[in-house]
């Protein structure tokens, strides 16, 4: 018990982190970091994005999640190192104790989305990359080498017990197991970090076993279809790569089922894509006013960039008679109003739930905007230049969306053989019910419905005949 205390979680009774022993109380441990002023921003950041405006009880912040997944990464090691060790070594590799190994999934899982701005993903898509060619992960990479690496290479030892002497959690193995440099630039990590690789960003992962969980049961969603110890028990390390056992496959096609799920009802809420529509319009000149320089290069002002301080800028923009307050600042203002108010600008005109081989179809698109001029086109002339907004689930890139992950492979190892053999993770969806994406058309008002529905399908259909059936 001591040097070991217990945060009360929900979905897990008690997650264990490491605490000075009361014979050292200036012992750095995990502690040090869950404290840190870079991972406490991440309580004034919410989980779901947007989604706390429809759903009330989901007021759960990116903090929570962090902690999930820490506590996740570190039950992946525990399962993983006995096979971890025998593929090091079949690779001719060193692999580190177990303590250190544990230690290191662990960091990754805490500090996964410490790069994480105002509305997470949307503010990467809609405002970091465009503007600065960055993600949450890249300024996350540096906020762990660049301000937490001191803390990092000063543990000793994790919930598991004391690193092997002279072993020290490398910032730089961390800041790799959360993001892998895209061009295969970079820190040259050694193999058993590697084979780890996919605890973070396979197909099933610390981050989404905890978020999909964690999200269903904080909205309120009935979800019963997430088996996390049975589906780590299946799981180990292969020389090919992170491996699960076919006894497992039926467990993965269910946790497949149950993202597809919160991913269409939740996340993909018509109410929800309404207010990312309104506020796309507004969000990245509002950022523009806050941020002027490049983060990754003025960290320390990036520290205090959360929603709480967004929304409480925004909300002294639209104060009448605010001094200071240009007049550009004062229009934002106002429409962050609107969506503060919950005066939602669009209403769903028409929607259809695609297949998974419509999708691909769907595909010919290459955005949203290709798409809706197509619908424009199918249009009576009269309406023409009718305003009206398309949400194509297939073209969103967000790590929500499972359908962005299908050319991804599983290793399923195959017990009568002896074999493994890697999987596209597309043949899995087929197993999957067919509620895979989503295509809405959202317009000021319902006057136009049925024209909008009618142009929608023939667009989708590829041009043919006007068809009367819809979803109205």
């Amino acid at each position: 018990m001591e040097g070991i205390a217990l945060l009360a979680d929900p979905l897990y009774g008690y997650i264990q982190f490491t605490v000075p022993r009361g014979t050292d109380p200036a012992e750095p441990t995990e502690k040090a970091l869950l404290d840190n002023p870079w991972v406490q921003r991440l309580r004034f950041i919410h989980q779901l994005q947007s989604t706390w405006w429809v759903y009330p009880s989901g007021e759960h912040s990116r903090f929570q999640h962090s902690l999930g997944t820490m506590h996740l990464a570190g039950r992946f090691g525990e399962q993983l190192y006995p096979s971890l060790v025998t593929a090091c070594r079949a690779l001719r590799d060193r692999c580190p104790s177990f303590p250190l190994v544990h230690a290191t999934l662990r960091a990754a899982g805490l500090l996964h989305d410490v790069g994480h701005g105002p509305f997470s993903h949307f503010f990467d898509e809609h405002f970091l990359q465009p503007r600065f060619g960055l993600t949450h992960e890249i300024l996350g990479q540096r906020i762990i080498v660049r301000r937490l690496g001191a803390i990092l290479r000063a543990l000793g030892r994790s919930p598991a017990g004391p690193f092997a002497p002279r072993e020290r959690v490398d910032p730089r193995w961390v800041a790799f197991l959360i993001r892998k440099p895209a061009d295969g630039s970079g820190p040259d990590a050694p193999g058993w970090v590697r084979l780890l690789r996919p605890v973070f960003s396979g197909i099933y992962t610390a981050d989404n076993l905890d978020y999909v969980q964690r999200d269903a049961y904080m909205t309120g969603f009935s979800l019963d279809l997430v088996d996390t110890e049975r589906l780590l028990f299946y799981t180990f390390v292969h020389p090919k790569g992170l491996t699960i056992h076919r006894a497992g496959v039926p467990v993965l096609l269910r946790f497949l089922q149950a993202r597809v799920a919160m991913y269409s009802d939740v996340y993909y809420h018509r109410t929800n894509r309404a207010v990312d529509l309104q506020m796309r319009e507004i969000f990245a000149e509002t950022m523009g006013e806050l941020i002027r320089e490049n983060p990754a290069r003025r960290l320390d002002r990036y520290l205090g960039m959360t929603e709480w301080f967004l929304l409480q800028k925004v909300q002294e923009w639209a104060r009448p008679g605010a001094r200071g307050v240009t007049r550009r600042q004062r229009a934002l203002g106002r429409g962050w109003s609107d969506i503060l108010a919950r005066r939602v600008k669009w209403k769903m005109a028409y929607d259809r739930v695609l297949s998974l081989d419509e999708a691909d179809q769907g595909k010919r698109f290459r955005n949203a905007e290709e798409l809706q001029r197509e619908i424009r086109r199918h249009l009576p002339p009269r309406l023409r230049d009718l305003p009206f907004e398309v949400d194509l689930a297939t073209q969103d890139t967000r790590p929500l969306n499972p359908l962005a992950e299908r050319g991804k492979t599983v290793n399923v190892f195959n017990p009568a053989t002896g074999e493994v053999s890697p999987s596209p993770l597309r043949e899995f969806f087929r197993h999957v019910p067919p509620k895979v994406a989503l295509c809405r058309v959202f317009a000021p008002d319902h006057r136009h419905d049925r024209a909008l529905a009618d142009a929608a399908e023939r667009a989708l259909r590829g041009g043919g005949p006007e068809v009367s059936e819809t979803n109205l």
